[in-house]
């Protein structure tokens, strides 16, 4: 029987809407084509993770999908299977990708899911059919999958044995260090089609279809990747797995300041360290103009900026090194320090003109689970995300250091020239006004709220994706503050639960914002 793969068909085939160089469409059986790109994801010459091959899904001249896809004939399935496991033992060494059967639109169609191999460089026949083998290294190239000669052909066989580390086994850890409801909870958060079925399987069983888990099954391994993302505490196999967030009230050069540190599995860490960063320090600024009544908002420091230097610095940080992430925050500028470098192939000067993009990614598996939490596109899009942002925001241009050794990664974004100071607004409750911090979050919610808002309509109006997130930053804080109340408050978990500004929350607007009643 097939395994089931943790990915939704549906979802995989309209997301990546064209082939690319993470998947491949095959309106039929061809074994030689087929065994040559399962060739090239196992090779993952870009690091990327790997990939998938979808057999009996069409594309047109431009590699859209072509929906009803042409399918596969139900009594060709298991030929097919058959077919496939014999080719795959042609690959050198020996190949296997994980596959599935699924039904798209009435239609049956076979999806390998072949990620990077743990014993590369891997090579595979021309023909598999044919009399005299010949064998060859293959690899993707955009949306192709071609041979490697020449400078490529060695450069592949130098990353002979060299799997990254996130997709290590961790010897000084066993598969019950996984957790099975954080799995779980991954799998309903990306849509995969494998969180129905998750609850019934044992912790090895999940692990090994999130490709967390390897190693013959007398003794299998959790890997380091697995650890970082379904651990509750990845630090205690990995020290210093964490984000400190330092605040500067008086100055870097000040004898005071406030730390907090951040620590949990990975996606939980950075969004609770986002989330408090935003909550507590990011100030948006009206400028009312004379001559015109469009006045102009800036903040102090773009969120889209942050989030993008945070990430990166999760995603291409070294795990092996002793070292937090830091973020540094003044008045003057936020700073984002991470250990070590980056590669030594990207020139300072390319990053400051947007041009930071490298082959090699020190955590391919980091990056795969980062971009299917939406927390990352993995494709060097870090850098000119920054730029843009702020740009966007009015900002001065973001500082980007490492040292000639590249033992560390320093980004720098400087405050808005316009932008107030972080600060705690306070005014009297003994008239009814708002009596706390108004943070930028909960001054976003009051602006988007008209009459009665469900808790999905207001993440809606604030184009926000994960409920968490919007509870933690935004709802709660407004609730508690009092400027945002329950229309069913002895019933918080309805179903008809609805929100509505309070009076307090109406009268804030009209002092602030200007709004009228």
């Amino acid at each position: 029987m097939p395994n089931k793969l943790p990915i939704n068909l549906q979802d995989l085939l309209r997301q990546r809407t064209v082939e690319g160089e993470r998947i491949e469409y095959k309106a039929g059986w061809n074994p030689d084509a087929i065994i040559r790109t399962l060739c090239a994801f196992a090779n993952d010459f870009e690091n990327l993770g790997g990939g998938y091959v979808v057999i009996g899904q069409d594309c047109d001249a431009h590699g859209q999908p072509i929906f009803p896809p042409v399918g596969l004939a139900t009594n060709q399935l298991d030929k097919i299977q058959q077919e496939l496991l014999a080719a795959c033992q042609l690959i050198q060494p020996p190949y296997f990708p994980a596959l599935t059967v699924q039904e798209v639109e009435g239609r049956q169609l076979i999806v390998l899911q072949a990620p990077g191999g743990m014993h590369r460089p891997y090579k595979a026949p021309a023909s598999v059919s044919a009399k005299q083998k010949s064998w060859h290294y293959y690899i993707r190239r955009y949306s192709s999958t071609v041979e490697a000669k020449g400078e490529t052909e060695q450069e592949l066989l130098s990353l002979t044995a060299q799997v990254p580390w996130d997709d290590r086994f961790a010897l000084q850890a066993q598969v019950s260090d996984l957790s099975k409801p954080l799995m779980v909870e991954y799998l309903t958060e990306v849509g995969s089609a494998l969180a129905t079925d998750a609850p019934q399987m044992t912790v090895e069983e999940l692990g090994r279809q999130l490709n967390v888990v390897g190693g013959p099954s007398e003794a299998p391994r959790p890997k380091n990747v697995g650890l970082l993302f379904f651990n509750e505490a990845p630090e205690r196999f990995f020290p210093y797995t964490q984000i400190d967030v330092v605040w500067f009230p008086e100055g870097a050069g000040g004898d005071r300041f406030d730390e907090k540190v951040f620590k949990g599995p990975l996606a939980r860490m950075v969004r609770d360290a986002l989330g408090f960063i935003q909550r507590n320090y990011l100030v948006e600024t009206v400028v009312k103009h004379p001559d015109r009544a469009q006045a102009t908002r800036v903040w102090n420091f773009p969120y889209i900026a942050i989030e993008e230097a945070l990430v990166n610095a999760v995603y291409h940080r070294s795990y092996e090194e002793r070292e937090p992430i830091e973020v540094r925050i003044g008045y003057d500028e936020l700073v984002v320090l991470s250990f070590p470098g980056p590669d030594r192939s990207i020139k300072t000067a390319d990053f400051e003109a947007g041009r930071s993009v490298s082959r090699r990614y020190r955590n391919r598996r980091i990056g795969e689970f980062l971009k299917e939490l939406d927390l990352t596109e993995g494709r060097s899009t870090g850098v000119p995300k920054i730029l843009k942002a702020m740009a966007a925001n009015g900002s001065p241009s973001p500082l980007f250091e490492t040292d000639d050794d590249r033992l560390a990664f320093v980004i720098r974004l400087p405050a808005h020239p316009l932008a107030t100071r972080p600060t705690t607004e306070v005014t009297m409750d003994v008239t009814g006004e708002v009596t706390g911090e108004v943070t930028g979050e909960v001054q976003r919610l009051m602006r988007v709220m008209i009459s009665d808002m469900s808790r999905q309509q207001m993440q809606e109006a604030l184009a926000l994706k994960h409920e968490d997130h919007f509870r933690n930053a935004y709802l709660s804080p407004a609730l508690t503050l009092g400027v945002v109340e329950m229309t069913l408050p002895d019933k918080p978990r309805s179903s008809k639960q609805r929100y509505r500004l309070t009076p307090k929350g109406q009268q804030w607007l009209v002092s602030h914002e200007g709004r009228k009643l």
